[in-house]
Protein backbone atom coordinates (compact mmCIF):
# COMPACT_ATOMS: atom_id res chain seq x y z
CA UNK A 1 0.00 0.00 0.00
CA UNK A 2 1.15 3.46 -1.02
CA UNK A 3 0.83 5.88 1.76
CA UNK A 4 0.26 10.31 1.46
CA UNK A 5 -1.57 11.58 3.50
CA UNK A 6 -2.45 9.87 6.78
CA UNK A 7 -4.78 10.96 9.89
CA UNK A 8 -2.85 9.48 13.48
CA UNK A 9 -5.61 10.60 16.24
CA UNK A 10 -3.87 10.90 19.77
CA UNK A 11 -0.59 12.11 18.20
CA UNK A 12 0.60 13.96 20.95
CA UNK A 13 0.02 10.48 23.42
CA UNK A 14 3.26 8.09 24.62
CA UNK A 15 2.98 6.07 21.36
CA UNK A 16 1.21 8.07 19.05
CA UNK A 17 3.92 10.89 19.23
CA UNK A 18 6.66 8.33 18.54
CA UNK A 19 4.60 6.62 15.65
CA UNK A 20 4.30 10.40 14.36
CA UNK A 21 8.29 10.78 14.55
CA UNK A 22 9.08 7.64 13.65
CA UNK A 23 6.58 7.81 10.23
CA UNK A 24 8.24 11.03 9.44
CA UNK A 25 11.56 10.17 9.39
CA UNK A 26 10.95 6.66 7.51
CA UNK A 27 8.54 8.04 4.28
CA UNK A 28 10.19 11.36 2.98
CA UNK A 29 6.67 11.91 0.95
CA UNK A 30 4.47 11.00 3.84
CA UNK A 31 2.09 13.93 4.91
CA UNK A 32 0.97 14.05 8.52
CA UNK A 33 -2.46 15.41 9.88
CA UNK A 34 -2.34 14.60 14.21
CA UNK A 35 -5.53 15.19 15.70
CA UNK A 36 -5.48 15.46 19.81
CA UNK A 37 -7.12 16.97 21.95
CA UNK A 38 -4.56 17.34 24.68
CA UNK A 39 -6.05 15.79 27.57
CA UNK A 40 -3.50 15.61 30.39
CA UNK A 41 -1.38 13.12 28.94
CA UNK A 42 -0.95 14.72 25.02
CA UNK A 43 1.16 17.32 25.16
CA UNK A 44 2.43 19.84 22.35
CA UNK A 45 6.26 19.35 23.86
CA UNK A 46 5.98 15.87 22.87
CA UNK A 47 6.19 17.11 18.53
CA UNK A 48 7.91 20.25 19.21
CA UNK A 49 11.17 18.72 16.81
CA UNK A 50 8.37 18.17 14.11
CA UNK A 51 6.27 20.99 14.44
CA UNK A 52 7.64 22.89 11.35
CA UNK A 53 7.95 19.89 9.26
CA UNK A 54 6.09 20.86 6.36
CA UNK A 55 4.70 17.39 5.84
CA UNK A 56 3.01 17.87 9.32
CA UNK A 57 -0.05 19.45 10.56
CA UNK A 58 -1.39 19.17 14.37
CA UNK A 59 -5.29 19.61 14.53
CA UNK A 60 -6.83 20.11 17.91
CA UNK A 61 -9.76 18.00 17.90
CA UNK A 62 -11.83 15.49 20.45
CA UNK A 63 -12.31 12.07 18.45
CA UNK A 64 -15.81 12.15 19.78
CA UNK A 65 -16.62 15.38 17.58
CA UNK A 66 -17.87 14.37 14.08
CA UNK A 67 -16.80 17.71 13.00
CA UNK A 68 -13.64 17.49 14.32
CA UNK A 69 -13.28 14.21 13.00
CA UNK A 70 -14.74 15.45 9.00
CA UNK A 71 -12.32 17.76 9.04
CA UNK A 72 -9.50 16.36 10.01
CA UNK A 73 -9.89 13.30 8.15
CA UNK A 74 -10.11 15.02 4.68
CA UNK A 75 -7.91 13.75 1.98
CA UNK A 76 -6.49 11.35 4.39
CA UNK A 77 -5.98 8.03 2.55
CA UNK A 78 -5.53 6.37 6.44
CA UNK A 79 -6.19 6.51 9.74
CA UNK A 80 -4.58 5.03 12.66
CA UNK A 81 -6.23 5.26 15.75
CA UNK A 82 -4.26 6.30 19.10
CA UNK A 83 -6.49 8.58 20.84
CA UNK A 84 -7.15 6.36 24.16
CA UNK A 85 -7.70 6.80 27.77
CA UNK A 86 -5.43 4.15 28.96
CA UNK A 87 -5.20 4.09 32.42
CA UNK A 88 -6.39 1.17 34.63
CA UNK A 89 -6.39 2.71 37.82
CA UNK A 90 -8.19 6.20 36.32
CA UNK A 91 -11.19 3.51 34.70
CA UNK A 92 -11.62 1.96 38.29
CA UNK A 93 -11.99 5.46 39.90
CA UNK A 94 -14.18 6.58 37.03
CA UNK A 95 -15.05 4.82 34.08
CA UNK A 96 -17.37 7.30 31.68
CA UNK A 97 -14.58 9.22 29.86
CA UNK A 98 -13.16 5.90 29.12
CA UNK A 99 -16.56 4.35 27.33
CA UNK A 100 -16.70 7.77 25.58
CA UNK A 101 -13.13 7.87 23.92
CA UNK A 102 -12.80 4.26 23.71
CA UNK A 103 -15.83 3.16 22.03
CA UNK A 104 -18.13 6.03 21.08
CA UNK A 105 -14.66 7.59 20.01
CA UNK A 106 -13.63 4.92 17.70
CA UNK A 107 -17.25 5.17 16.20
CA UNK A 108 -17.35 8.34 15.48
CA UNK A 109 -14.18 7.47 13.65
CA UNK A 110 -15.22 4.57 11.69
CA UNK A 111 -18.43 6.42 10.53
CA UNK A 112 -16.60 9.50 8.72
CA UNK A 113 -13.50 7.05 7.48
CA UNK A 114 -16.52 4.94 5.81
CA UNK A 115 -17.75 8.60 4.26
CA UNK A 116 -14.35 9.56 2.81
CA UNK A 117 -13.68 6.05 1.55
CA UNK A 118 -10.38 5.35 3.85
CA UNK A 119 -8.11 3.10 2.28
CA UNK A 120 -7.32 1.56 5.25
CA UNK A 121 -8.13 1.99 8.97
CA UNK A 122 -5.66 0.81 12.19
CA UNK A 123 -7.52 0.69 15.60
CA UNK A 124 -4.58 0.53 17.99
CA UNK A 125 -5.39 -2.25 20.95
CA UNK A 126 -4.22 -3.56 23.90
CA UNK A 127 -3.18 -7.17 25.08
CA UNK A 128 -5.47 -6.55 28.28
CA UNK A 129 -8.69 -7.18 26.36
CA UNK A 130 -7.43 -11.10 26.58
CA UNK A 131 -7.65 -10.92 30.48
CA UNK A 132 -5.33 -12.90 32.95
CA UNK A 133 -3.36 -15.45 31.21
CA UNK A 134 -2.18 -18.36 33.15
CA UNK A 135 -0.59 -20.63 31.33
CA UNK A 136 0.71 -20.23 27.07
CA UNK A 137 0.02 -16.83 25.29
CA UNK A 138 -3.11 -15.20 24.23
CA UNK A 139 -3.45 -15.59 20.18
CA UNK A 140 -5.89 -13.34 17.80
CA UNK A 141 -8.37 -16.19 18.08
CA UNK A 142 -8.70 -16.51 21.69
CA UNK A 143 -11.37 -15.19 23.41
CA UNK A 144 -11.49 -11.27 25.05
CA UNK A 145 -12.04 -11.75 28.55
CA UNK A 146 -11.78 -7.87 29.61
CA UNK A 147 -11.40 -7.34 33.36
CA UNK A 148 -11.36 -3.86 34.26
CA UNK A 149 -13.14 -0.61 32.68
CA UNK A 150 -10.09 0.25 29.96
CA UNK A 151 -9.78 -3.24 28.96
CA UNK A 152 -13.81 -3.36 28.57
CA UNK A 153 -13.92 0.02 26.59
CA UNK A 154 -10.72 -1.45 24.12
CA UNK A 155 -12.37 -4.33 23.73
CA UNK A 156 -16.04 -2.88 22.73
CA UNK A 157 -13.72 -0.60 19.98
CA UNK A 158 -12.12 -3.57 18.50
CA UNK A 159 -15.07 -5.38 18.23
CA UNK A 160 -16.86 -1.81 16.48
CA UNK A 161 -13.84 -2.15 14.36
CA UNK A 162 -14.28 -5.18 13.26
CA UNK A 163 -17.59 -5.11 12.77
CA UNK A 164 -17.43 -2.86 10.03
CA UNK A 165 -14.88 -4.88 7.78
CA UNK A 166 -17.92 -7.19 8.18
CA UNK A 167 -20.91 -5.42 8.06
CA UNK A 168 -19.28 -2.64 5.60
CA UNK A 169 -16.62 -3.75 4.21
CA UNK A 170 -14.13 -1.14 5.56
CA UNK A 171 -10.58 -1.98 5.24
CA UNK A 172 -9.90 -2.23 9.65
CA UNK A 173 -6.98 -3.63 10.83
CA UNK A 174 -6.71 -4.15 14.76
CA UNK A 175 -3.01 -4.21 16.34
CA UNK A 176 -2.74 -5.64 20.26
CA UNK A 177 0.13 -4.45 22.00
CA UNK A 178 1.94 -5.42 24.94
CA UNK A 179 2.98 -3.14 28.27
CA UNK A 180 5.19 -0.16 25.84
CA UNK A 181 7.66 1.69 27.34
CA UNK A 182 10.30 4.31 26.27
CA UNK A 183 10.15 7.96 26.06
CA UNK A 184 7.67 10.85 26.33
CA UNK A 185 5.65 7.82 28.60
CA UNK A 186 3.88 9.94 30.88
CA UNK A 187 4.32 9.54 34.39
CA UNK A 188 1.49 7.60 35.78
CA UNK A 189 2.37 4.30 33.99
CA UNK A 190 4.52 2.07 36.18
CA UNK A 191 7.78 2.44 34.57
CA UNK A 192 8.11 6.55 34.41
CA UNK A 193 6.43 6.84 37.38
CA UNK A 194 9.25 4.82 39.34
CA UNK A 195 11.49 6.11 37.69
CA UNK A 196 11.02 9.66 38.35
CA UNK A 197 9.88 8.75 42.14
CA UNK A 198 13.79 7.48 42.48
CA UNK A 199 14.86 10.38 40.40
CA UNK A 200 13.05 12.87 43.06
CA UNK A 201 14.27 10.32 46.29
CA UNK A 202 11.15 8.95 46.82
CA UNK A 203 9.70 5.18 47.51
CA UNK A 204 8.34 3.23 44.64
CA UNK A 205 4.88 1.58 44.86
CA UNK A 206 5.05 -1.80 44.21
CA UNK A 207 0.82 -3.32 43.75
CA UNK A 208 0.18 -6.59 46.41
CA UNK A 209 3.44 -8.88 46.58
CA UNK A 210 4.90 -7.88 43.29
CA UNK A 211 4.71 -11.20 41.41
CA UNK A 212 2.38 -10.15 38.54
CA UNK A 213 3.55 -10.61 35.20
CA UNK A 214 3.87 -8.33 32.29
CA UNK A 215 5.11 -8.65 28.94
CA UNK A 216 7.16 -5.30 27.81
CA UNK A 217 7.33 -3.84 24.18
CA UNK A 218 9.88 -1.15 22.99
CA UNK A 219 7.96 1.64 22.13
CA UNK A 220 9.77 2.19 18.57
CA UNK A 221 9.34 -2.20 18.27
CA UNK A 222 5.57 -1.24 18.58
CA UNK A 223 5.67 1.99 15.56
CA UNK A 224 7.83 -0.52 13.66
CA UNK A 225 4.77 -3.21 13.71
CA UNK A 226 2.46 -0.75 13.23
CA UNK A 227 3.65 0.63 10.37
CA UNK A 228 4.04 -2.85 8.57
CA UNK A 229 0.42 -3.58 9.51
CA UNK A 230 -0.63 -0.05 7.98
CA UNK A 231 0.99 -0.68 4.58
CA UNK A 232 1.26 -4.50 4.27
CA UNK A 233 -1.68 -6.08 7.04
CA UNK A 234 -4.31 -7.99 5.55
CA UNK A 235 -8.01 -5.93 6.69
CA UNK A 236 -10.49 -8.08 8.78
CA UNK A 237 -7.31 -8.74 10.69
CA UNK A 238 -5.99 -8.50 14.25
CA UNK A 239 -2.27 -8.86 15.00
CA UNK A 240 -0.42 -9.14 18.09
CA UNK A 241 2.64 -7.52 19.15
CA UNK A 242 4.35 -8.97 21.85
CA UNK A 243 8.00 -7.86 23.50
CA UNK A 244 9.01 -11.13 24.58
CA UNK A 245 10.21 -10.30 27.82
CA UNK A 246 7.81 -11.00 30.24
CA UNK A 247 8.95 -9.97 33.55
CA UNK A 248 7.25 -10.02 37.45
CA UNK A 249 6.94 -6.62 38.51
CA UNK A 250 9.41 -6.99 41.69
CA UNK A 251 12.17 -7.78 39.26
CA UNK A 252 11.48 -4.78 37.05
CA UNK A 253 11.51 -2.86 40.10
CA UNK A 254 14.86 -4.58 41.53
CA UNK A 255 16.06 -3.53 38.08
CA UNK A 256 15.04 -0.19 37.84
CA UNK A 257 16.87 0.15 41.20
CA UNK A 258 19.94 -1.74 40.13
CA UNK A 259 20.45 0.56 37.60
CA UNK A 260 20.25 3.75 39.66
CA UNK A 261 22.23 2.33 42.38
CA UNK A 262 19.74 2.35 45.04
CA UNK A 263 18.70 -0.51 47.11
CA UNK A 264 15.40 -2.72 47.84
CA UNK A 265 14.30 -0.26 50.55
CA UNK A 266 13.30 1.96 48.13
CA UNK A 267 10.32 -0.42 47.46
CA UNK A 268 6.95 0.29 49.21
CA UNK A 269 4.39 -2.79 48.83
CA UNK A 270 1.14 -1.00 48.39
CA UNK A 271 -2.77 -2.99 48.68
CA UNK A 272 -3.12 -4.41 45.73
CA UNK A 273 -5.33 -3.10 42.83
CA UNK A 274 -8.88 -4.35 42.05
CA UNK A 275 -9.36 -6.94 39.82
CA UNK A 276 -5.80 -7.01 39.22
CA UNK A 277 -4.59 -9.38 36.18
CA UNK A 278 -1.96 -11.90 37.23
CA UNK A 279 -0.43 -12.19 34.04
CA UNK A 280 -0.42 -11.02 30.12
CA UNK A 281 1.22 -12.48 27.42
CA UNK A 282 0.87 -12.27 24.16
CA UNK A 283 1.70 -14.77 21.01
CA UNK A 284 3.49 -12.82 17.86
CA UNK A 285 3.53 -15.72 15.38
CA UNK A 286 0.93 -14.54 13.18
CA UNK A 287 2.89 -10.58 12.49
CA UNK A 288 5.80 -12.84 12.09
CA UNK A 289 5.15 -15.13 10.08
CA UNK A 290 2.41 -12.69 7.45
CA UNK A 291 4.66 -9.56 7.84
CA UNK A 292 7.93 -10.34 8.88
CA UNK A 293 7.75 -8.55 12.38
CA UNK A 294 10.18 -9.16 15.18
CA UNK A 295 11.60 -6.73 17.82
CA UNK A 296 14.79 -5.33 16.96
CA UNK A 297 15.73 -4.19 20.45
CA UNK A 298 16.90 -6.25 23.15
CA UNK A 299 15.44 -5.61 26.70
CA UNK A 300 17.65 -4.41 28.92
CA UNK A 301 19.47 -1.72 26.25
CA UNK A 302 16.32 -0.50 25.85
CA UNK A 303 15.25 -0.22 29.33
CA UNK A 304 18.79 1.68 30.22
CA UNK A 305 18.19 4.11 27.24
CA UNK A 306 14.87 4.89 28.96
CA UNK A 307 15.86 5.36 32.19
CA UNK A 308 18.97 7.83 30.79
CA UNK A 309 16.02 9.84 28.68
CA UNK A 310 14.17 10.49 32.22
CA UNK A 311 17.41 11.67 34.06
CA UNK A 312 18.22 14.15 31.03
CA UNK A 313 14.59 15.31 30.67
CA UNK A 314 13.64 16.16 34.28
CA UNK A 315 11.91 19.59 32.40
CA UNK A 316 9.90 17.13 30.55
CA UNK A 317 8.49 15.12 33.66
CA UNK A 318 8.94 17.39 36.62
CA UNK A 319 5.46 20.29 35.75
CA UNK A 320 3.29 16.95 35.36
CA UNK A 321 4.22 15.06 38.44
CA UNK A 322 3.78 19.09 40.07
Amino acid sequence: MFLKKLLVTGGCGFIGCNFVRQMLSAHNDLEIVNLDKLTYAGRLENLKDVEKNPRYKFVKGDICNAIDVENAMKDCDSVVNFAAESHVDRSIQDSASFIKTNFFGVQVLLEQAKKQGVEKFIQIGTDEVYGSVEKGSSTEKDAIKPRNPYSAAKAGGDLLALSYFNTYNMPVCVTRSSNNFGKFQFPEKMIPLFLTNLIEGKKVPVYGDGKNIRDWLYVLDNCNAIDLVLRKGNVGEIYNIGGGNEVKNIELTKMILKELGLKDDMIQFVEDRKGHDKRYSLSSKKIEKELGWKPKTEFKKALHETIEWYKNNENWWKTLKN
